[in-house]
């Protein structure tokens, strides 16, 4: 079956000399999994490569076989031509790392409309803005809606966020509980948006301190998250 759909990529794979394989989250099908034969052969085919960098927008004509682990492309153009999100040291950081997460938690064949266009809308306003020091905390946080377990937001007046409930409580409870600082920082991004991201000031040791809070939320919440290589990269360039 041919089918036309737009496509975000979340990781390419060298696949024995010539070859690659390339995961993309598609408009139609969910996550997708695609083997480009002999690309890395030729002068022509190394062009086609330069398309799948981590999170580009796509437009793919693809061979679409619901038995397969791998299909195939048979046509690819550029849905949004980024202007700094490759090539801004940070923006190529948080894209790095970002495409792991997404590699890591997206897993379904199936259609979400609400989901990819979240993916795609923010993805659009990190190349369009210079501040972007916080980028990775709010999408991370306002992924959570997506895979169904956002933090309850009543009773933001409580002293205490518990990890494995998702919501805000008068006391501590268990061994997941955010307090203090990192409260207030939670607090800030749940009552923002990221044209007014810009307005959170947060030190590299807060950032730091709060990626680890979200990251393990999405361990407590998703049973086979991994420990991201991306991460020690991240913090590097951050420091």
């Amino acid at each position: 079956m041919i089918i036309t759909t737009n496509a975000i990529v979340l990781s390419k794979l060298r696949y024995r000399d010539n070859d690659l394989i390339v995961k993309c989250y598609t408009q139609q099908f969910g996550v997708l999994s695609f083997l480009l034969r002999g690309v890395l052969k030729s002068k022509k085919g190394l062009t086609k490569t330069a398309y799948f960098q981590l999170l580009s927008q796509l437009q793919l004509v693809i061979v679409y076989n619901q038995n397969r682990s791998l299909h195939t492309i048979k046509e690819a153009k550029i849905n949004h031509l980024y202007g700094s999100l490759h090539t801004h040291i940070l923006k190529s950081a948080i894209v790095m790392f970002l495409s792991e997460v997404l590699s890591n938690t997206l897993k379904e064949e199936e259609q979400n409309d609400t989901l990819f266009s979240y993916i795609e809308t923010t993805l659009l306003w990190l190349d369009n803005h210079s501040e972007c020091s916080n980028f990775h905390l709010l999408f991370l946080l306002n992924l959570t809606k997506y895979l169904g377990f956002y933090p309850e937001k009543i009773h933001l007046e409580h002293a205490f966020f518990n990890l494995q409930a998702g919501k805000f409580e008068t006391k501590q409870v268990g061994d997941y509980v955010v307090s203090g600082e990192n409260l207030i920082i939670l607090k800030q991004l749940l009552g923002t948006n990221f044209d007014a991201l810009s307005n959170i000031k947060l030190s590299t040791k807060q950032r730091y301190s709060f990626l680890n809070i979200i990251l393990l939320y999405y361990e407590l919440h998703l049973g086979d998250f991994k420990k991201l290589k991306s991460l020690q990269i991240l913090n590097q360039v951050f420091n």
